[in-house]
């Protein structure tokens, strides 16, 4: 599976987890007790949400700057998995 696909799948996952109610709201940032794993998803959602998700550079700079907003998504969604 190309990689903007797995981005892609995982910005719907975090948007099917959270929804716009709870997104509109201010989300709280991360703990310092955030996980490696949900670090990393929350990275993938955050670039998936990215205005510009075809220029790969722009995605990844969005990511790096937003990931803590994304971390309560992606606690439900590996939450989920368990």
């Amino acid at each position: 599976m190309k990689t903007s696909r797995r981005i892609l799948l995982a910005g719907l996952a975090g948007l099917a987890v959270a929804p716009p109610a709870v997104m509109a709201a201010v989300p709280p940032l991360a703990n310092d007790d955030t996980t490696v794993a949900e670090e990393r998803f929350a990275r993938m959602i955050a670039a998936a949400h990215a205005p510009d998700v075809t220029c790969a550079r722009q995605a990844q700079r969005y990511a790096d700057t937003h990931w803590p907003e994304y971390v309560v998504a992606a606690r439900a969604v590996l939450d989920a998995r368990a």
